[in-house]
């Protein structure tokens, strides 16, 4: 097939990533190419040149207007829209057999536009208001949905949803997420270093545990990481930067635990199916999507409870290794993932 795939602009869809979005619309690209799909990435300009680029803008926005995402800022928003706008056009005269959208942008949902191609949006975000009107309105038999998780399904559509939308858990390749036997005795943290995340209750958690904690990921907003992680560090917690690839799964797989602290509804978690790969058990809170993507790989506990946090830290690592790897293997392959979108594309191009 002939895919057009659109992503959201924020960052480059390019390594190390900046968050689990933009691995997902990189592996996504990736994976698709690897069986034999033509697909031509819509993204920033700035994105990986491996793929068939088409810029939507120059470069990611992040670059141009830093830190006003979710700011209301008109510049922003003018400057995205155009450039999904011309996007669209260019995808609906591009001989596209289907468009796989995760945008997070109201254009290709519109139903003006929606249908020029076949398109399957993928949401990875909770409900907001600058969208949610355009996803309801949105399902028809040319346009189907998906979630990553069934708590975020039932958060977008509480009273139920319609059958245009599915259930697409994230996909990782096991390989490249290496299982480790054991483990050092410490804790590991990753992702994108914003308030949402929550590593500063990974701090606090690992050090009324008394273990180690090593974090990694990008600093999104400079503010909360001078505010509320710098200060913590030292001793046994320490920041080991923002790593890629190899590099990042051989720092994990050493570890012998997993914090994941999301503070918000989190749509799935690819960071810690990534660290179950490995063979870490999950430490974390049960929010969002926490539960069904950790499931017997972990000790999940109320968001923000700190001392809760920390005794599951202890009960996590007494879970064999094996556990979660084997969680990961049974649901969470990149394979099983890839094979979920083609079916999904199947279904869409034939009208069921």
């Amino acid at each position: 097939m002939r895919i057009a795939l659109l992503a959201h602009l924020r960052h480059p869809i390019a390594p190390p990533f900046a968050g689990g979005l933009e691995a997902y619309t990189w592996h996504l690209a990736e994976g698709l190419g690897a069986r034999g799909h033509e697909v031509v990435l819509f993204a920033a300009g700035d994105s990986d040149r491996r793929f068939a680029l088409d810029p939507v803008i120059p470069v990611h926005h992040e670059a141009r207007f830093p830190g006003l995402e979710h700011r209301g800022d008109g510049g922003l928003t003018a400057h995205v829209d155009a450039g999904y706008a011309a996007a669209c056009a260019r995808i609906a005269g591009g001989g596209f057999d289907l468009l796989h959208n995760n945008s997070l942008s109201r254009f290709p949902l519109d139903g003006a536009r929606r249908g020029a191609v076949p398109t399957l949006t993928s949401l990875h975000v909770p409900p907001y208001d600058a969208l949610r009107w355009f996803v309801h309105e949105s399902p028809a038999p040319r346009h189907r949905l998906t979630t990553p998780s069934r708590a975020q399904r039932a958060a977008w559509w509480p009273q139920g949803a319609p059958p245009e939308v599915s259930v697409l858990p994230n996909g990782i390749d096991p390989a490249a997420w290496p299982f480790q036997e054991r483990g050092d005795g410490g804790a590991v943290w990753c992702g994108r270093i914003a308030a949402v995340k929550g590593a500063h209750h990974a701090i606090a958690a690992a050090r009324r545990a008394g273990v180690a904690l090593t974090l990694y990921g990008p600093v999104e907003e400079p503010d909360y990481w001078a505010a509320q992680v710098a200060p913590r560090l030292g001793g046994a917690i320490r920041y080991g930067g923002h790593l890629t690839g190899a590099a990042l799964a051989g720092e994990i797989g050493r570890a012998s635990v997993f914090l994941f602290t999301p503070c918000w509804d989190e749509p799935f978690g690819l960071v810690a199916i990534e660290a179950m790969a490995c063979g870490l058990p999950v430490a974390g809170f049960a929010t969002g999507a926490a539960p069904e993507v950790v499931g017997e790989a972990g000790r999940l506990v109320p968001q923000g409870d700190e001392a809760a946090l920390a005794r599951a830290v202890g009960e996590a690592i007494a879970i064999p290794r094996s556990v979660p790897r084997g969680r990961v293997l049974a649901h969470f392959t990149r394979d099983r993932w890839l094979d979920r979108c083609e079916a999904l594309y199947a279904d869409l191009r034939a009208g069921l």
